[in-house]
């Protein structure tokens, strides 16, 4: 089941899939609690393998003991694994956190820093959360946010052929408006979450559908394979 020719320009389809989420999530935001740049830094540092709401539940013990780049930087290491325990990963996790902390407090004033360029030296800190820092700490759009979801849904809708986070972006911010590359990766986010699940889409509730070049097929599979099972 072929889409509409009318979608089948990858630009056209990808600014109506914006509109569309713009719709279905007009409210959507980062979903992770911070009140500080470097808050929001060591919080998306943790998401990484974990859910938001896993790390919203850590975090405030963590800040309430490590409120600052400072305090983080200095500490003992142990201690913030124990706090970061529950998010996997948390010997990493907590060696990047320290890291990140320790070349803010020595290079950057204390300060967590704005240029791209600038984010991407700190300990852990790849294109997405530079991103995630970046447009959401200090309003500042740099590019597009790539997390599962993001890489998933934007393979199945024919935006993007790549796997590699970096290609994707590149390609993904060809077609989503500069004003929207954040708002495109969080509705993205919001979607993966409550239609398009990874392990089983729902394809048939989804305001996309038609726009997906996955959705036939996927359809398809499941009826293929309940015809097997009667059988």
């Amino acid at each position: 089941m072929p889409i509409d020719r009318k979608w089948t320009s990858k630009k056209k389809r990808a600014l109506e899939v914006l509109l569309r989420l713009k719709r279905l999530y007009p409210d959507a935001t980062c979903s992770l609690d911070y009140t500080t740049p470097v808050q929001l830094l060591v919080a998306t540092i943790l998401s990484a393998q974990c859910t938001d709401e896993r790390v919203n539940k850590v975090t405030p013990a963590l800040f309430a003991k490590f409120p600052d780049a400072r305090s983080m930087a200095y500490a003992d290491i142990l201690d913030i694994e124990e706090l970061v325990r529950s998010t996997g990963f948390y010997h990493n996790k907590a060696k990047n956190i320290q890291g990140a902390c320790r070349k803010i407090v020595e290079e950057f004033d204390g300060e967590v820093p704005q240029l791209m360029e600038q984010l991407l030296t700190l300990p852990g800190v790849a294109r997405k959360t530079a991103n995630v820092v970046s447009a959401h700490a200090f309003g500042n759009i740099q590019g597009v946010t790539v997390d599962t979801h993001v890489r998933r849904l934007t393979n199945l809708l024919g935006l993007t052929k790549h796997q590699d986070p970096i290609k994707i972006e590149q390609d993904l911010m060809k077609l989503i408006p500069k004003v929207d590359w954040e708002n495109f990766s969080i509705m993205t986010i919001y979607h993966g979450r409550a239609i398009c699940n990874a392990r089983k889409p729902n394809c048939p509730d989804c305001e996309l559908a038609e726009l997906c070049p996955a959705a036939g097929q996927i359809l398809m599979a499941r009826t293929t394979a309940k015809t097997s099972i009667r059988k």
